[in-house]
């Protein structure tokens, strides 16, 4: 393995753009002589320190996030993304690295090689890397999944906001040769991304050589040596190309006090006031108005846009450098209107490197790139360098004041690399100040501090409808940087009503500019897949040559709809679980419970064609639910705490990535608060955000295969782990296994684990569990009122056709009894007393042989032939089991193991209603069992509708 690093200079032939420096020290935005660094702050408080080459301070700022891993942020000055830069700059910076990696492998090597940028943050990095080597194609990972594309490849990224990335290459065989693989990723920090894409791509596509490159290195030296050690153990040579090197020391109580200081900052940013326990800031930093010893926090959520124009009362906040006026006050209290502008992109030329980016397409974009700035240029009324042409007429310059305008290219999170080049290629044309940084889902602090790298942010809801859901996403150092134009480039799968919104991302930057342009790129859709190609196909000679058609159009990310989300449906919050369900809410659905009995045992129907009417539970009932949730809280919690742990250590077992991240599907609706409680303590334990899906599965039909065909589009289905409440006698566990095995052999999809994590196994028919004992589960004793108000799944034929989501009600009417939060939030107040238990038991647990016996399986068959029913779908084990007896079927009588306390309550008081017998039994391997009438007609009920004892 070898290892390079360069200086951060120019060589003698480069032009630096009009007015900037090609290496600034400070700030990158800093003016020529600014001595400030934007880490200083960080670096004061926290005793954080950079050490190694001299650049390391020019190319690095510092900042805090809220993240249970790593309190600070390096933030890249060079890169393009959280700080506003000269485009040439940041180009250059990937230009240069890449031209050393081309002089490294020669031209016939760099011809053979492909370059691979990771999502967000370095796809513009991973271009303009392929731009220097020139000969090379370039692919970057993605957190978008394409209908039609197939996934070539994934993994997983360490200190990553958003952890999962995909490879959806249009030609397949662009992973598939054996020549270099260049990875490019801006931050060298631990090297786990790299090493898990080496192992996860050399599975599957094995070569020679990989050569890594970033901006700057950052490793420890026990670090550095991993990852020779790992090109030793793949038998592969790797290289590594950095522009700088250097360490980060962390004294040991850094995270703590980060966590604190962010807090404390976070706090007073809501409230809209500075700190006043802050320490002294540096000298020459900004202060609130009034407020000498104090630093205001510049958030949107004391100064979002337009709608808190009035707010802005302390000194505005200037990107990290600059000293210039806030243009929302230059130009007066009006927001800027928004002009959309066409610029003519070429047909089929992709927007970047989703899908593959070829040499042949940098060519199309280097011609097209003047006639595009130049009108960008025109629209702008922009004046010319001097000494060059420009369609751009000399109109007034939107500062008033004499000086040089200021524009602001704005990319949009992975749209990184078209958004630079025309960026730099208007800087080149006009006589301004350009700059260029994108947006990004990545949440850092902000305070407006000199020696701060993140001075301002803006926030804004998510506009391309993302696969993992709605969520904020972040414009840093754009807010009082005095921009007196914008230019917003998106592309169109992000061009959305999110997009235009009262508080979407044109509104916020409406508020603080003079001129806002909106340039919408057609989103690049594969036309069809790669057809096998023969060895005189431009293809076989080098994989990044595409013979296809190519077509720029909206992307529609799946034939299948998104995910229903509340409060539209469920009132759920929306980030808590998507439902991969069709709403039937105004469908007639439900039938009195004898009807829907007789209907189901003479086989005249199943019972997924229709809903039971929904129990009201009397407020004695209610009272017994509330009293059950006090007392069980802390064992449900330590349930969800040990069954979410185990997954996720067994998962980055697996998978052999500690920082894999597991893709929860509850089955739907007895899993649904199972899997929002997980996902809750994954993230007040860990700090880590799951998705989480509910789909329907339904015994004797199986599990719905649309939602699976859609999770496997939009995620790694080796990812996905299945989650229920609890089990019975195991039908379901048995029922999943069966319809993933017809699954795979119907579609060819593969991956999927037929394993179910639940809370509770009293059977023994799951080895991922959080408890096998028979408790009351309190989500067990209501219906819809306890699980988002979502019904039952539906299966009929004449309303869920063969590519439909199976369906659901969302009982709306029923908000006022609803307490499905009230129990997530009861369980969750108990997370941190249980954390210790939690511990011990996974530790327990992990070293315990947890194959299941499937002793609840047994049992059931004995009690049906004890009983003379001899039907086990009519014997249901356990206490959620028993209760759903109660509460949907026609019930016979309840068993209730002799001497069981408290957590039958529930079901004694419910039997007792419908006049069910309750028999106690010892022996009983469950704590109850519910037995369904066997042969049931409505005769076989009294005059009053209550069950009669059998002979």
């Amino acid at each position: 393995m070898t290892e390079t690093k360069s200086t951060a200079t120019n060589t003698p032939d480069d032009r630096a753009p009009h007015g900037t420096q090609a290496t600034e020290a400070g700030n990158s935005t800093a003016p020529a002589g600014h001595s400030t660094w934007s880490g200083s702050w960080v670096a004061e408080r926290l005793g954080v320190e950079l050490a190694g080459d001299e650049q390391l301070t020019s190319m690095l700022g510092l900042a805090l996030r809220r993240n249970p891993k790593r309190a600070h942020l390096l933030v890249s000055n060079v890169l393009g993304k959280h700080v506003p830069q000269s485009p040439t700059i940041v180009w250059r910076a990937g230009y240069d690295l890449g031209r050393r990696v081309h002089d490294l492998l020669g031209t016939e090597e760099a011809a053979r090689a492909v370059v691979l940028g990771y999502a967000e943050t370095a796809t513009g990095l991973g271009h303009s890397v392929a731009d220097g080597l020139a000969l090379a194609p370039c692919l970057h990972s993605t957190r978008r999944p394409v209908e039609g594309v197939d996934r070539a490849g994934g993994f997983e990224e360490s200190h990553s906001h958003a952890t999962s990335h995909l490879l959806l290459p249009e030609d397949p065989a662009l992973l598939r040769g054996d020549g270099p693989l260049v990875l490019v990723d801006d931050e060298f920090s631990t090297g786990n991304t790299v090493l898990n894409t080496i192992r996860s791509l050399h599975a599957s596509f094995p070569r020679k050589r990989y050569v890594i490159v970033a901006l700057v290195d950052m490793r420890s030296a026990e670090d550095q040596g991993r990852l020779a050690d790992f090109a030793d153990e793949i038998g592969a040579h790797v290289d590594l190309i950095v522009t700088a090197k250097g360490t980060v020391h962390l004294p040991s109580d850094v995270l703590q006090k980060g966590q604190d200081l962010v807090a404390r900052y976070e706090t007073t940013s809501h409230a809209g006031t500075a700190d006043p326990a802050a320490a002294t800031p540096p000298s020459g930093s900004s202060s609130s108005s009034g407020s000498s010893g104090s630093m205001p926090v510049r958030d949107p959520a004391a100064v979002p846009g337009p709608r808190h124009r009035s707010a802005r009362t302390a000194t505005p906040a200037s990107a990290p450098g600059t000293e210039v006026p806030d243009t929302a006050t230059a130009f007066g209290a009006r927001p800027a209107e928004v002009t959309r502008v066409d610029l003519g992109w070429p047909t089929g030329l992709p927007d970047g490197g989703r899908h593959g980016f070829t040499p042949r397409d940098r060519e199309r974009l280097e011609q097209a790139l003047p006639a595009m700035a130049a009108h960008l240029a025109q629209e702008l009324a922009l004046p010319a360098v001097s000494g060059t042409s420009s369609m751009a007429s000399p109109g007034p310059r939107p500062g008033a004041d004499g000086r040089r305008s200021r524009v602001l290219v704005l990319g949009f999170e992975e749209l990184m690399y078209a958004p630079l080049r025309l960026g730099a290629a208007l800087e080149e044309l006009v006589d301004a100040d350009v700059r260029y940084s994108t947006t990004t889902r990545s949440p850092v602090l902000a305070v407006d501090d000199p020696g701060y790298a993140i001075r301002s942010r803006l926030v804004f809801p998510a506009h391309d409808r993302p696969a993992d859901g709605p969520g904020p996403r972040y414009a840093y150092n754009v807010a009082g940087a005095g921009f007196d134009a914008i230019v917003a480039v998106v592309d169109s799968t992000a061009d959305t009503p999110e997009l235009h919104a009262s508080d979407g991302l044109l509104a916020q930057l409406a508020a603080h500019t003079g001129r806002l342009l909106l340039v919408s790129l057609p989103s690049y859709v594969p036309t069809r897949h790669h057809a096998a190609m023969d060895s005189t196909s431009p293809s076989a000679t080098h994989p990044g040559t595409h013979t296809t058609n190519r077509i720029t159009e909206r992307q529609d990310p799946s034939m299948l709809p998104e995910p229903l989300r509340g409060p539209a449906f469920s009132s759920y919050r929306s980030d808590e679980v998507g439902w991969l369900l069709q709403d039937l809410s105004d469908a007639e659905l439900e039938a009195p419970t004898e009807e829907r009995e007789e209907a189901i045992q003479s086989g005249g129907a199943h019972y997924a064609e229709s809903l039971p009417v929904e129990y009201q539970p009397s407020p004695a009932y209610q009272s017994l639910f509330t009293s059950a949730l006090a007392q069980s809280a802390s064992r449900v919690a330590t349930a969800v705490g040990t069954v979410t742990d185990t997954v996720l250590t067994e998962l980055a077992q697996r998978s052999g990535n500690p920082d894999a991240r597991p893709v929860l599907v509850s089955l739907a609706r007895a899993g649904t608060p199972v899997g929002v409680l997980m996902r809750r303590w994954a993230q007040h334990r860990h700090g880590i955000e799951l998705p989480h899906f509910a789909v329907s599965i339904v015994r004797g039909r199986g599990i719905d295969t649309n939602a699976l065909r859609w999770l496997a589009a939009h995620h790694n289905p080796a990812d996905v782990v299945f989650v229920d409440g609890w089990t019975g006698k195991g039908a379901i566990t048995r029922e999943l296994a069966q319809a993933l095995e017809q699954f795979e052999k119907s579609t060819g999809i593969t991956g999927f684990s037929p394993e179910i994590a639940v809370l509770a196994d009293p059977g023994s028919c799951v080895r991922t569990y959080g408890t096998r004992e028979d408790y009351l589960i309190p989500s067990a004793c209501l219906n819809s009122t306890v699980s988002g108000l979502i019904s039952r799944t539906v299966l009929r034929a004449d309303l869920v056709g063969p590519n439909d989501f199976h369906g659901a009600k969302f009982y709306r009417e029923l908000s006022d009894s609803d307490v499905s939060v009230a129990f997530l939030d009861a369980v969750q107040a108990r997370f941190d007393e249980v954390s210790d238990a939690v511990d011990a038991q996974v530790k327990d647990m992990l070293a315990l042989d947890r194959s299941p016996t499937w002793e609840g399986w047994a049992a059931v068959e004995r009690i049906s032939e004890a009983y003379g029913i001899h039907d086990v779908n009519l014997v249901k084990p356990g206490v959620g089991e028993t209760t759903r007896v109660l509460l949907r079927r026609v019930p016979w009588k309840i068993l209730a193991r002799r001497g069981a306390g408290p957590d039958l309550d529930h079901l004694r008081m419910l039997a007792e209603q419908r006049g069910v017998p309750v028999e106690e039994v010892d022996q009983l391997p469950y704590s109850c069992v519910g037995l369904i009438h066997p042969k049931y007609t409505r005769g076989a009920t009294g005059a009053d509708g209550k069950a009669v004892t059998a002979p």
